[in-house]
């Protein structure tokens, strides 16, 4: 492997991610987790928006929506996406590309009942990504939810966890005068984790 050392030390890549979010989570206003998700639509046009990283398991990143968002039918249909996690206070970021399966039992479960009652409600009500009529129609349905399913909702059958599994991980510093330290980490099945310094 590349000669690594500081911020960059280590053999496990999900082990070097989980110690730069904890750095973030000291140093970064609002939502440290936070992830710039990357998915391509039917018609081969990329998309991007933000969402909350959830886990950082031993090879896998995680996050959770509704499957029937548009994030989530792209992901279905394509098995593939890719994010990046940039701290402004840290002066770094990471690219991951990868695969992605569903997380649809207890892991899935536990998240949901994590949340506060008013998002589980709200995980009912939101059509995610279709063209909703008026904010007062939203809050309707928020209501008559709330009513059906009272203080304790199941997970709603089409909101779950995306697994993504990494193929391509890349940590990344800022530099002085531009001169960014990259390092580009290649899954192989055969081989594992090879790791290249890019040029900046």
């Amino acid at each position: 492997m590349t000669e690594r050392s500081g911020i960059f030390a280590g053999d496990d890549p999900f082990a070097i991610a989980r110690r730069w979010l904890a750095e973030a989570e000291k140093t970064e206003p609002n939502d440290p987790n936070a992830i710039a998700l990357a998915t391509v639509d039917a018609d081969g046009l990329p998309d991007a928006r933000m969402v909350l990283l959830k886990e950082i398991e031993a090879d896998a990143f995680v996050f959770y929506t509704n499957y029937n968002s548009a994030k989530g039918r792209q992901i279905t249909d394509t098995g593939v996406a890719a994010f990046v996690m940039h701290w402004k206070s840290l002066r770094r970021q990471i690219r991951v590309r990868g695969t992605v399966t569903r997380e649809e039992g207890r892991q899935a479960d536990a998240y949901y009942n994590s949340r506060a009652l008013q998002s589980r409600i709200g995980a009912w009500a939101s059509r995610q990504s279709q063209v909703l009529e008026s904010r007062s129609s939203l809050m309707a349905e928020v209501a008559r939810q709330g009513i059906a399913h009272g203080l304790h909702p199941a997970r709603p059958p089409f909101w779950g966890g995306f697994r993504i599994k990494p193929v391509q991980i890349e940590f990344w510093a800022d530099g002085a005068f531009r001169l960014h330290d990259r390092f580009h980490w290649l899954w192989s099945d055969s081989q594992g984790w090879q790791v290249q310094r890019l040029s900046p």
